[in-house]
């Protein structure tokens, strides 16, 4: 992934995550972080290792939703993402997004899921209509503080993790 350029509003409206981004875990420098993790704070190996893997695979996640009024879909091409010890790692904004239905589905359904997201999210009224609905207005912001957040928010669009190759399923 492109670290360092922001790809806000219609320069990103998707990231597929191909595989799980895991440290090259022969280098010396790894070696000796782990050790020192495993001695110092008993953290091992391998759970230091998937949550550092989730954390910058929670960061390309990030670059589709930049703002309130931004709007992607997220593709994790990959079947460990269905486990739970993979996706507990993941954190809460992208976790309450995935939908039991969105775990290992075949190309053609995803396709046909990211079909019906986009074109649902393309007939949104302008920006300066959403304000008061899920942006706040000048009222809003200057009001009395305690005014709850409005019903109605945009909601990133479905979390997708395909089936795997010649599963059958």
């Amino acid at each position: 992934v492109a670290e360092g350029i922001d790809f806000d509003r219609h320069y990103g409206r998707a990231v597929i995550i191909l595989g799980i981004p895991f440290q090259y875990t022969l280098s010396k420098i790894l070696k000796a972080r782990l050790e020192y993790m495993k001695e110092k704070y008993q953290i091992d190996e391998g759970d230091f290792l998937t949550f550092d893997a989730m954390r910058q695979a929670s960061q390309c996640m990030g670059r589709v939703i930049r703002s309130k009024t931004d709007y992607g879909l997220m593709i994790l091409a990959d079947q460990r993402y269905s486990r739970t010890d993979k996706r507990s790692k993941l954190p809460n904004w992208i976790r309450k997004h995935i939908k039991d239905a969105h775990l290992n589905m075949s190309t053609d359904m995803c396709v046909s899921q990211a079909k019906e997201f986009l074109s649902a999210v393309s007939n949104k009224e302008p920006f300066e209509h959403q304000i008061g609905s899920i942006l706040l207005s000048l009222e809003d912001i200057q009001g009395d503080g305690i005014t709850r957040a409005p019903d109605v928010l945009l909601k990133p669009g479905p979390m997708i993790v395909p089936k795997e190759r010649g599963s059958g399923k």
